[in-house]
């Protein structure tokens, strides 16, 4: 194992040296403070620690390719950085003794200066030539100690000698006559508490043992057991530790000279297990069978600093298997809980065994009798100890290694080698000033992380109650292999058992959140303006003369004029709703005005809308003319005015609701900018000229994405993006980056939360001949050729990009915001209808989102209630999705006609991210369900929280009753997905389309304007024209369902409406 690593345990000052007397060099800044460090630990603590010593002396052995952990090393690398073999250091009140060769007296002269500025004491350098055996200088170091009154000189009882002039050394002092201590636990409790800059060597060697045991040992176990190879232990360990040692292979950016393992990697299976550190990998071969448990432990060091993560993976585990894991994983989070300032390190073991007395009694004697140890320099500090007799008290910048497991556990099994089996877990953890970091976090310990299930289809005693085998980074899908023909109802009926216990944490959580007064406020426009702010002219003045008795419509002052009674009556354009023209038979035209008057006010929260109800307000008024061409440029101006004011109140509504955010930071000219070019944007500048791409460029805190024109400008701060997604073209047209944000920013003249950055990846071509060119033409061979290079090649762009980017948060300042790219997963992806188009429709990590059309989707799984799969039945083609949010005040999205071959499908995703779901016949109202939750939430949490919705429950029950199995009774609410076109009449100018094209406007403005009459009249003579059989099957259904619905309701002869009832 030796031959692998890195120039052996530590670094040496002797290598460097012999190789280049300048490339070594010792950082006086840190020498200095640590030899005011040491000498105040010294004089503080003398008598307590350091065996009332007047003196001590370090004498470090020759170097050993052997993994070794001294104290003599130790302070070495604390002290001077590096390790200097076959040399002895002698601390004395007024004198630092050196004794060593000749080159390494050279390279510690540094020493000497900093010592007499930070402790003013004397450094003496006896500089031995290769011949000599450094009696007579040993002489004349214990002579100088030896002069001061009851000398007692401490040295380090544990380390035997080494080497020749370690050996000379010990028979020195002992046959000195000096009084002798041991200064071992002095300098433990020295090393115990890391500055900054040791706890960012720590760091760095949590995160390289975490990156290896995600990047490589658990991708590498999954493809030896899948593929059902045999593989020794041995063999894993040497592969593992060459993985280690080459931090390049699993993607860890640290200089390899820098690296070494802290022991060799350990893993363990096939009921033979050893907890201890010392353990070792056996030649044996992997045991995968069912019910089998396999431990890996590793570690790594970073500057000799060290760090260690211990896991234990689970394949096809019995319900006994599962339920210790579950037990130990609570008890190891316990120990971590209990790791703060000012507890006692006994603390820490009798939090974990509190959990495993109470959740498992009948474990505890198999529990390890520590929670593990101190960590640092040394893989295990002394004096650190987690064990129930240690008292020392915890102090921030303390790091341990926090290990624990049962031992000597039995299982029934038809194998031998699954009868045996133990746990282990074990994590780094730094003491913080307010509590504690699990910085080794990035291999996960959860249970449905290391659960796998690869059923042979053999029966074992007990089936797990959750059964996952995803990747640690991949979690959202199962690696498990089908193969057996009854996997599938095993495999539902786990699921089942999930969802049972999904449902009642659930339910826990909801009635705390209820209880707690947690529930979010629902977003409301508090900036539209009121009836009160709308003045067209201040004084009568103001008006402009008046002409002829005819409509007029000022512009400027953005106000029309209209004849009443022989005056010129004035009107601000924002009073006016709708205003339309019309031709009769007898060639006279009409301009019809309607103005908006109390009961439909300029927003749904007017406040003067209810204060002004007593006056008397003009609600419509009609014109003829018999000047077509007139009535036409009036109601041309009076549109193209409304929709200017529209447009500028909606923008003046949005910036006045965004979030003020911090000033980008660009990056300077030493650091260029990551960039990306030739992309464009969505949502669009509205300039009427041509659009032009744009560059996006990654500077200090955010993106900055600009085009040639000056006013086409965004800023993206990175503490202001919640998700980033890259999507590479496969069967789509375009590859692109979509940032979802926290808070609105102003794209243009739009406020959007979620901005996209595309291009392209393929030409439109059109064959003008119109004729179809063979398979085998040479032209459209090349033609596609060009096609899929183009799309590798931007693909490979913006991966590229990704890729930089992602290193550039990996940095500590931006580790706050947790962010990374997330790549949608098509392989899970379903058809669905989000808004008014079918689209794809993919999960991510941590997503739900449709990036190709707008409005986009992005849905955040944490925020998700539950889910509810409605119209799910015999017979069905398709199923409606409805996904209730935590926050009760956000409108429950629906997600409508998702085929039911999908259904199995989505099932799984849900069930394996951890989501709750149901599934009902009908659609609900849900309005007026989450009007009822909040209402009464005791009521909602008394009747059984959410499991009303549970289909299976009361078919059990009630035996295939006929009653509906929604849980509310049906009400005539309006379903959700019409909601959105609620108090249509009401638009305020801050509520108009962005995307609406002028055409539209005009439409939507003369349809608002008809009678019931008139509109009765439409629909019945389109019905004549379309035919009833050219409804579509959908349409039928979903009339036969409300109107099946509304005969459930009952008579609605009461204007107030009935409250939903929970189901008992």
């Amino acid at each position: 194992m030796a031959d692998h690593r890195n120039g052996g345990t530590h670094p040496t000052a002797s290598k460097t040296a012999a190789g280049s007397s300048g490339g070594y060099t010792i950082d006086a800044t840190t020498l200095t403070k640590r030899l005011q460090s040491l000498y105040s630990h010294w004089r503080a603590h003398r008598d307590e620690l350091w065996g009332s010593c007047t003196s001590f002396a370090v004498a470090t052995p020759p170097p050993s390719d052997d993994l070794r952990y001294l104290k003599s090393s130790a302070l070495n690398i604390w002290l001077l950085g590096y390790e200097f073999p076959e040399t002895i250091m002698v601390f004395s009140e007024k004198q630092i003794h050196f004794l060593c060769s000749q080159k390494k007296a050279s390279l510690l002269d540094v020493v000497k200066k900093s010592a007499k500025e930070a402790i003013n004491v004397e450094v003496v350098m006896h500089a031995k030539a290769k011949t000599d055996n450094g009696v007579n200088k040993m002489e004349a170091i214990l002579n100088s100690i030896d002069s001061v009154d009851s000398p007692v000189l401490g040295y380090i009882a544990k380390e035997l000698p080494e080497g020749k002039l370690l050996e000379t050394w010990s028979e020195k002092i002992k046959s000195s006559g000096l009084t002798l201590s041991d200064v071992t636990n002095g300098l433990a409790d020295l090393f115990a508490s890391k500055d900054p800059g040791e706890l960012i060597n720590v760091k760095k060697a949590a995160y390289l043992t975490a990156s290896a045991m995600k990047q490589f040992v658990v991708p590498k176990l999954e493809r030896v057991i899948d593929e059902e190879k045999k593989v020794a232990h041995s063999f894993l360990m040497d592969e593992t530790e060459k993985a280690i040692l080459e931090p390049a292979r699993i993607k860890v950016k640290l200089k390899a000279d820098n690296v070494d393992i802290c022991y060799p990697p350990i893993f363990q299976s096939g009921g033979k297990f050893d907890l201890k550190p010392s353990a070792s990998s056996n030649d044996e071969h992997l045991y995968y069978d069912p019910a089998s448990v396999i431990i890996c432990a590793l570690g790594s060091r970073y500057n000799s600093y060290c760090a260690n993560v211990a896991r234990t993976f689970l394949i096809d585990s019995n319900t006994t298997q599962s339920k210790a894991y579950q037990v130990l994983l609570k008890a190891h989070e316990a120990a971590v809980g209990a790791l703060k300032p000012g507890n006692k390190a006994s603390d820490v073991y009798k939090a974990a065994f509190t959990v495993v007395e109470k959740e498992a009694p009948e474990l505890t004697s198999n529990l390890t009798k520590s929670a593990g140890t101190g960590i640092g320099l040394e893989f295990r500090e002394p004096g650190l100890n987690l064990n129930e007799k240690n008292e020392r008290v915890l102090k921030p910048g303390m790091v341990f290694n926090v290990s624990l497991g049962f031992q000597n556990m039995q299982t029934k099994s038809s194998k031998e080698k699954s009868q045996n089996y133990a746990l282990l877990i074990a994590d780094t953890v730094i003491l913080t000033a307010n509590g504690h970091e699990v910085v080794t976090a990035l291999s996960s310990k959860a249970f449905k992380d290391v659960a796998y299930s690869f059923n042979d289809g053999e029966e074992e005693d007990e089936r797990p109650q959750v059964k996952v085998g995803p990747k640690l980074n991949e979690s959202l899908y199962s690696k498990a292999t089908l193969r057996s023909d009854n996997h599938e109802m095993s495999k539902e009926e786990l699921r089942r058992q999930h969802q049972a216990e999904l449902a009642r944490q659930k339910n826990e959580e909801t009635a705390q959140r209820l209880a707690g007064g947690k529930n979010a406020t629902g977003y409301g426009r508090s900036s539209s303006r009121t009836s009160n702010d709308l003045v067209a002219y201040k004084n009568i003045n103001d008006l402009p003369p008046p002409r002829d008795l005819m409509i007029l419509v000022d512009q400027r002052n953005e106000a029309i004029l209209i004849p009443l009674y022989g005056s010129m009556v004035p009107f601000h354009i924002a009073t006016v709703k709708t205003v339309s023209s019309q031709a009769d038979t007898s060639g006279n035209c009409y301009i019809r005005i309607i103005f908006n008057v109390p009961g439909t006010p300029f927003s749904s929260q007017d406040p003067n809308s209810l204060k002004n109800q007593t006056d008397i307000f003009l609600k419509e008024v009609s014109f003829r003319s018999k000047d077509s061409r007139h009535i036409s440029e009036v109601v041309q101006q009076i549109k193209t005015l409304r929709r200017n004011v529209v447009s500028r109140e909606s923008e003046r509504a949005e910036r006045a609701s965004l979030v003020t955010q911090e000033k980008l930071v660009l990056a300077g000219n030493k650091f260029k900018p990551i960039r990306l070019t030739d992309l464009s944007i969505r949502p669009t500048f509205l300039n009427r000229g041509r659009k032009l791409p744009g560059t996006l460029e990654a500077h200090d805190n955010g993106f900055r994405y600009s085009t040639s024109r000056s006013d086409e400008r965004v800023d993206i701060l990175f503490g202001n993006i919640k998700h980033a997604f890259f999507q590479a073209a496969e069967k789509e047209m375009i590859t692109l980056l979509h940032f979802h944000l926290h808070n609105h920013i102003m794209v243009g003249k739009k406020k959007s939360k979620d901005v996209q950055f595309f291009v392209e990846v393929m030409d439109v071509v059109q064959t003008l001949g119109g004729g179809k060119r063979s398979a085998y033409d040479p032209d459209e061979i090349e033609e596609e050729q060009r096609e899929r290079d183009r799309k590798n090649k931007i693909n490979m762009g913006f991966q590229n990009f990704v890729n930089r980017v992602n290193d550039l948060w990996c940095q500590p300042k931006f580790k706050a915001f947790d962010l990374e790219f997330d790549q949608p997963l098509r392989e899970l992806g379903f058809h669905g209808v989000p808004h008014k188009a079918s689209a794809f429709i993919v999960p991510t990590s941590t997503c739900l989102v449709e990036l190709l059309e707008i409005p986009f989707l992005v849905v955040t799984l944490s925020e998700i209630e539950i889910v509810n799969l409605e119209r799910v039945g015999l017979g069905q083609k398709n199923f409606d999705m409805a996904i209730v949010f935590k926050d009760f005040k956000r409108d429950v999205l629906r997600i409508d006609s998702i085929p039911s071959t999908s259904l199995d499908g989505i099932k799984e995703w849900l069930d394996t991210t951890d989501i709750k779901y149901y599934e009902s016949r009908l659609n609900m109202s849900w309005r007026a369900i989450l009007k009822t939750i909040t209402d009464d939430p005791q009521n909602f949490i008394d009747e059984g929280g959410w499991e009303f919705l549970n289909l299976e429950a009361d078919d059990s029950e009630s035996d295939g009753s006929q009653e509906s199995d929604q849980g509310y009774e049906p009400s005539d609410a309006e379903p959700e997905s019409e909601s959105e076109d609620e108090g249509s009449d009401s638009a305020s100018l801050v509520q108009s389309e962005d995307d609406a094209s002028e055409s539209d406007d005009d439409a939507s403005e003369e349809e608002e304007g008809k009678t019931w009459e008139e509109l009765e009249r439409e629909a019945s003579n389109a019905d004549k024209e379309k035919g009833a059989e050219s409804d579509s099957e959908e349409e039928r259904k979903r009339r036969k369902m409300k109107a099946f619905g509304k005969s459930r309701a009952g008579p609605s002869g009461g204007s107030a409406s009935k409250r939903p009832k929970f189901r008992r």
